[in-house]
């Protein structure tokens, strides 16, 4: 996205969000068209709602204008949100679209964590839950007005600003974890064979921090060591403007953050190598965002998280680009304190402590099922064995009673009965048959003779 300084410009590069650049002199000239880059998500929890709506309003041309015009004290404090009423009709539709969406998948979560917890609610109030979420406008749940805009920048800003400390938050306990599981192997081992494997980690460790100086990031050392091994230039023919130019890659007028990263890659692999038994790949991402966090705090005078060129030019003029101090890596500058450590244990034993409780008491659980299945199991055995017993009471009642057995319906069924005629009835002779046509006694109504 070829936005001028912005704050959203940061939220359309963090969401990955690439287009074609507008040429403001353009005439009869073709948009020069750039290769797509992979999204990158920013982290936040409605990451894809906010693409999406950066997207939608992309394609507006009045709203574009105005956003490459806006500064970014415009975009935060709210008045570029005044021009959304401007825009197009099919993008108000796509944007209200995107809001009802938004508010569905939000009420689905909610759902989904009131179930978690076994909390029975026949009316949920969604729209009072869904004031937790603060990147839109819970009361209007159905348009997408300027209101939402602002709470979406305001938003945004306030939770990238502490992204950045969550990450450092999260590689600490990554750390402490992989110091805690390092002890606890050790524990397991006997004196001999923990003397042997302390010894083999140190060496490891000693090896790791035997690389070559590593140069302070955004100081002239650093950049021209990227001008001469990766732009393949002279070191003494480097320029700042002409390397500014060089690593703006998507031509916007500004270094974003990961044009940033991508300049402290030499300087890295001085350090780590993933092929390396002793090279910690997290340890290399979070050298990388520290690099990243000195420049800006150096370079990036108006806090928007962009460097611009008049930016880049007037750090070059400071004493500290020429002459910077010995950057320190992360195997000289520990993150965590032992009491930390200890505080981190601390908490994972009573993690485990927990989790021991739940499996005991689903392992009750399940013995208790089990005795019930054995109980229903002997029942439907029982049952099984009353229902032959009448069956067969039934059939000898049957018989008995001279009625024909009963079917397994309880219907009845008739068997066709042959009986063998005796030696006596066989031999004797067959009567004569009476004809029809003669009267078997006399007729009762002729006269007597005597």
């Amino acid at each position: 996205m070829n936005f001028k300084p912005g704050w959203l410009l940061l939220l359309t590069i963090s969401a990955g969000v690439w287009s074609v650049p507008i040429e403001r002199n353009g005439g009869n000239q073709e948009p020069k068209e750039e290769a797509p880059e992979e999204n990158m998500d920013t982290g936040l929890y409605y990451d894809r709602y906010l693409r999406e709506v950066i997207e939608v309003l992309e394609t507006d041309p009045h709203f574009r204008e105005k956003l490459q015009t806006a500064n970014t004290e415009d975009i935060k404090n709210g008045r570029l949100s005044k021009e959304l009423d401007l825009v197009s009709h099919h993008v108000r539709t796509r944007l209200d679209e995107l809001k009802r969406q938004e508010v569905s998948r939000l009420r689905m979560l909610l759902k989904a964590k009131l179930d978690s917890t076994n909390t029975q609610s026949l009316q949920m109030d969604h729209a009072s839950l869904l004031k937790q979420f603060e990147h839109l406008d819970p009361h209007n749940q159905n348009t997408f007005e300027a209101k939402d805009l602002e709470l979406l920048i305001s938003t945004a800003t306030k939770d990238l600003e502490n992204y950045d400390a969550e990450r450092h938050e999260e590689f600490k306990r990554y750390e402490m974890l992989k110091e805690h599981e390092r002890r606890e192997y050790l524990k397991g081992l006997d004196q001999e064979k923990r003397e042997k494997e302390e010894k083999r980690l140190q060496e490891l460790k000693d090896k790791h921090r035997q690389h070559p100086k590593v140069n302070v990031p955004g100081s002239v050392a650093q950049l021209r060591e990227v001008w001469e091994e990766t732009d393949g230039l002279d070191p003494q023919e480097f320029n700042p403007k002409t390397f500014f130019k060089l690593h703006d890659t998507n031509e916007d007028g500004v270094l974003d953050e990961q044009e940033l990263e991508a300049l402290f890659t030499k300087e890295l692999e001085k350090v780590y190598d993933p092929k390396n038994e002793e090279d910690d790949m997290m340890e290399m991402e979070e050298e990388r965002l520290r690099m990243r966090e000195h420049v800006m705090k150096n370079v990036d005078t108006n806090k928007d998280r962009l460097v611009s060129l008049e930016e880049f030019l007037k750090s070059t003029e400071k004493k500290e680009f020429n002459n910077p101090k010995e950057w320190e890596t992360l195997d000289t500058n520990p993150v965590y304190t032992e009491e930390e450590l200890q505080r981190f244990e601390a908490e994972l034993r009573d993690k485990e402590e927990e989790l021991k409780r739940r499996a005991e008491t689903l392992r009750q659980e399940q013995e208790l099922l089990k005795e019930r299945g054995k109980a229903l199991e002997a029942q439907r055995r029982e049952y099984q064995q009353a229902v032959l017993e009448m069956s067969q009471r039934q059939k000898e009642q049957q018989a008995a009673d001279g009625q024909p057995p009963a079917g397994p319906n309880g219907e009845l069924q008739f068997q066709a009965q042959t009986q063998k005629p005796d030696d006596k009835e066989a031999n004797a002779p067959a009567e004569p048959e009476v004809q029809n046509n003669l009267p078997a006694e006399p007729p009762q109504n002729l006269p007597l003779h005597t």
